[in-house]
């Protein structure tokens, strides 16, 4: 498989330099201008790729040479490229932060690196930035960059002027509302909580076309062998996924795996469903449990219905947020505190900051489970995990909980890394762990 694509890895020297709304306002410009717009999202992040599905229209795939691989990494950006007019990729943190970094992938696939730099209060600085970030890396193509928040025109002219032999100024983007969208502790707020999205990244788009930014970055040709299909191991399971605005973390490559498995998928509310669809197994991914306690908790024919499929010893699988679901009590920012599921002893309680953050591996006999964890949460409860997360980076390991069908954690994974034991978790098969991570 071979194609070529105009296609830039957007990034930036940190975070909070605007690479988010840059990328989804290219998106969205393109779109408008009536071209097929793909956009990519490199590592572990569920809120920015809602962003982007809405500015392009398209769905969005994680990209990790780690956490997805780089083979997937190079057949699903070749395969978007296929039939798209444009290909983005959108960077995590700085352009050389992590391992492996936005760097990595963008060497990795031949794709160049567009840096967004925030200019406000810099003059020739940006120069200097801009030499820094095209010097650090021989291998990294670094022609282009963009200014953002700039305060006025004679501002994108000195940081123009500023520029070393090599690199240009795509364009010079000025302060503007329409560049932003609200946040909280997790990151961008769930493009389905804003009602005037759609309005937002138009005036976004709008915002991009007068700063000159309407041009197509340089072609790049991708090659990759397609995948194996994964084997139907699920064939016939039914598996009933929370999906509302308390339960949506979910990996579009997740659900096509389970799909390509065999398995049969339906989609449901705990916070207003009345009942279960009829399944044989649930998953409960993470979100944002902790801003719905209350609606949770009053839902007590839901709650009903979970726990008679728990206590049937069918299967359930709780990430994150769905951990913090099947605990007995959740304690929210406010410290008011909200009955949940009960499926496991215990409670959550919101913390006054981050408590892990990281890349993350489940090795069993059945498969390395690859992802990762990021909470605000602390967890109380008198079970013993049957294992703990290998911690690649960050902080500390997770601990994985297994009773009864359920499997619980807080680590995030990302189902192709291991089809057998996602398989068999959704199966209601034990998992196999390996001696060297048991808890």
């Amino acid at each position: 498989m071979k194609a070529t694509v105009p296609a830039a890895m957007i990034t930036a020297p940190g975070s909070g330099q605007g690479k988010s709304m840059v990328t989804a306002a290219l998106a969205r410009l393109h779109r408008n201008a009536g071209r097929k717009v793909r956009v990519f999202k490199h590592g572990p992040d569920y809120l920015d790729p809602m962003v982007l599905e809405a500015a392009s229209g398209q769905p969005v795939y994680q990209l990790h040479p780690w956490m997805t691989g780089e083979d997937e990494c190079r057949w699903r950006l070749t395969e978007a490229a296929q039939d798209a007019d444009l290909v983005l990729v959108e960077g995590s943190m700085g352009l050389f932060d992590g391992d492996p970094s936005s760097a990595d992938l963008a060497k990795l696939m031949g794709i160049p690196a567009l840096p967004v730099i925030d200019a406000r209060g810099m003059a020739q600085t940006f120069g200097a930035v801009a030499l820094g970030l095209a010097s650090f890396d021989p291998e990294l193509p670094v022609h282009q960059v963009i200014a953002n928040r700039i305060g006025s025109a004679r501002h994108g002219d000195m940081l123009r002027e500023s520029l070393p032999d090599g690199i240009s100024l795509l364009g010079a983007i000025p302060r503007n509302e329409a560049m932003s969208i609200p946040d909280r502790h997790l990151g961008l707020v769930q493009a389905g909580e804003l009602g005037d999205l759609d309005q937002r990244l138009d005036a976004a788009a709008e915002v991009l076309a007068e700063a000159g930014l309407d041009g197509l970055p340089q072609e790049v040709t991708l090659t990759a062998e397609a995948p194996k299909p994964p084997p139907r191991l699920l064939e016939g399971v039914r598996i009933a996924i929370a999906r509302d605005a308390a339960f949506s973390f979910l990996y579009r490559g997740n659900l096509d795996l389970l799909a390509l498995m065999g398995a049969d998928l339906t989609f449901f509310s705990p916070l207003t469903d009345s009942g279960l669809p009829e399944t044989d197994a649930l998953w409960l991914p993470g979100g944002y449990p902790e801003l719905h306690g209350a609606a949770l908790a009053a839902n007590t024919a839901m709650r009903a219905a979970i726990r008679q499929h728990h206590a049937a010893g069918k299967p359930l699988l709780a990430e994150c947020g769905g951990l913090m679901a099947c605990t007995e009590n959740l304690v929210d920012k406010k410290g008011d505190s909200h009955t949940m599921l009960g499926l496991m002893p215990g409670r959550v309680e919101m913390a006054g900051k981050l408590q892990a953050l990281g890349l993350q591996s489940l090795t069993t006999v059945q498969g390395e489970l690859r992802g990762h964890t990021y909470h605000h949460s602390r967890l109380d409860t008198g079970w013993s995990p049957v294992a703990r997360t290998r911690k690649l980076a960050g902080t500390e390991a997770e601990p994985v909980f297994c009773h009864n069908g359920l499997v619980a954690s807080y680590f995030h994974g990302y189902f192709p890394s291991a089809p057998e034991l996602v398989a068999a978790i959704f199966r209601g098969e034990p998992i196999r762990v390996k001696e060297n991570q048991h808890a």
